[in-house]
């Protein structure tokens, strides 16, 4: 399935991307080393835990299972190695049973009827090298790969947050434009995630130092936050971590129990937002119920924010006002918190069920639109916050979908222009003006439950969706009819 999709700006991406180094033999023998002491329960490197305690660990069941999943790890090790050892082992067998067939024992022994000489001179020789079926071109192979590496400037990257059985990976896809105006798409490169995904958030903030990167930050089952380095094929480890398990157990009353580094997450991230204005913060939403601003300039959590009873499903920060941040959970409210005022200052909206997904109005600072799990859609005015735990009533509410409506985007040019995706399997394009929402399109893209849509922000009117089946797919909604009529001048 496809849990997330990201759009990178054009340009953000390096022309031909880096190929990773491959791992030294040393850092082959300290995974190896980090694998067995982590079976041994131990680790030479830990980090404090927060403030609350042990409150958020989650406990293991008991001390005979913990010895054998030990046991288990180890035998894993022991196992790896045997397997190495043996196929060095079959590729020696392999290369020796080969030279017998060659019989180079009897290389120098001329065959008989062997002519030395042939009446014709095209059997010993080609006219050039390009002839000779046997000599290999490295050049041209090399400038293959690497016009097939090559992005264009012209071409548009989505990055897909993707499933398939136990294999989990991000997606970095291609979308070019043909000459005749068609769209084709294919995939660049993936790189491997170790846990199932469930949100993505690109960031140009360079980790590496510099102007600007392109990474991607990846949500997961796991606590921990996984930053990306987009410009490097072939790499197996993201390039930052933010929180996540520590390496090293706690005992408590002859249990252990899962440590976490210092300001972690306690449970799966759900939401991410990148700061487009202050571009080292990236604020995360999780199933712990809280809310977490991280300065990713020093990979550290600078403020928790704990005003949700529930699951926080999203969070979006607004585009006028950078330093607000709203933020949508299953205790069916959505909170907005003045940063500036140290995230003391937060007030509340309640909605009729769960959130699923919220969304600032690029074109009217004062807007955001939030969906939620029974189908509705409702949209709200900050000016009508108050510092009561209710604020003021939506200034629309829409009966958009007969499912949930698990993703909705703005086209970023485009003012009153919305898009809906929904678990009913359907996309719907909305015409906001006046507070009164009309379906202008609808369409059932054959992608299974529709679990995100995202239009593109260099062009505004193409809207990529990915659902339950694992496909991507890119809609240029300026070729339905009602679009063009509204939108398209």
């Amino acid at each position: 399935m496809i849990s997330a999709i990201s759009w990178v700006p054009r340009g953000a991406a390096k022309l031909v991307p880096v190929e990773a180094e491959p791992p030294t033999q040393e850092e082959i023998d300290e995974a190896i080393k980090s694998i067995a002491l982590h079976a041994e329960g131990g680790s030479d490197a830990d980090e404090d835990d927060e403030d609350n305690g042990d409150n958020g660990n989650m406990e293991v069941d008991g001390a005979a299972k913990e010895d054998a999943e030990e046991e288990d790890e180890l035998d894993e090790v022991a196992q790896a190695k045997a397997a190495a050892k043996a196929l060095a082992k079959g590729a020696v067998d392999d290369v020796t049973d080969e030279l017998k067939e060659l019989k180079m024992d009897n290389y120098d022994d001329e065959e008989e009827g062997l002519e030395l000489f042939s009446s014709g001179q095209g059997d010993l020789y080609y006219a050039s090298n390009d002839l000779d079926p046997y000599l290999n071109n490295d050049d041209d192979e090399d400038d293959e790969e690497i016009e097939d590496m090559t992005i264009k400037p012209t071409d548009l990257m989505i990055v897909c947050a993707y499933n398939e059985d136990d294999v989990n990976s991000l997606q970095v896809n291609l979308l070019e434009e043909t000459e005749d105006g068609d769209l084709n798409m294919f995939v660049h490169h993936d790189l491997p995630l170790a846990d199932f995904p469930l949100c993505t958030a690109w960031m140009d903030f360079n980790l590496k130092g510099g102007d600007k990167g392109n990474f991607i930050a990846v949500g997961t089952m796991d606590p921990a936050i996984e930053i990306w380095d987009l410009d490097i094929v072939d790499e197996v480890q993201p390039h930052v971590v933010l929180g996540g398990h520590s390496k090293k157990k706690k005992k408590v009353k002859g249990k252990k129990t899962i440590k976490y580094k210092k300001g972690s997450h306690r449970s799966s991230v759900l939401g991410l937002a990148w700061n487009k204005e202050v571009r080292n913060v990236l604020a995360s939403a999780s199933a712990d119920k809280t809310v977490k601003i991280w300065d990713i300039s020093v990979g550290k959590c600078a403020v928790t924010l704990e005003h949700h009873d529930d699951k926080v499903q999203s969070v979006a920060w607004s585009r006028q006002s950078p330093e607000v941040l709203l933020s949508g959970s299953f205790d069916k409210s959505v909170a907005m918190n003045d940063m500036k005022d140290g995230a003391q200052n937060c007030h509340k909206w309640t909605v009729e069920a769960d959130v699923e997904s919220l969304a600032w109005d690029p074109h009217n600072e004062h807007s955001f639109v939030v969906s939620l799990e029974n189908g509705m859609v409702q949209a709200f005015d900050t000016r009508t916050a108050s510092s009561s735990s209710n604020s003021g009533r939506p200034t629309f509410t829409l009966h958009a979908h007969e499912k949930a409506v698990s993703s909705i985007s703005f086209s970023p040019s485009t003012p009153n222009f919305l898009a809906t995706g929904s678990t009913d399997k359907t996309v719907k394009l909305w015409d906001l003006s006046n507070n009164q929402p009309s379906c202008i399109a609808s369409l059932n893209p054959k992608l299974g439950a529709i679990f995100w849509v995202s239009f593109s922000n260099d062009n505004p009117f193409l809207l990529a969706s990915g659902g339950s089946k694992g496909k991507l797919k890119v809609w240029n909604t300026l070729t339905e009819p009602a679009v063009a009529n509204k939108f398209g001048k």
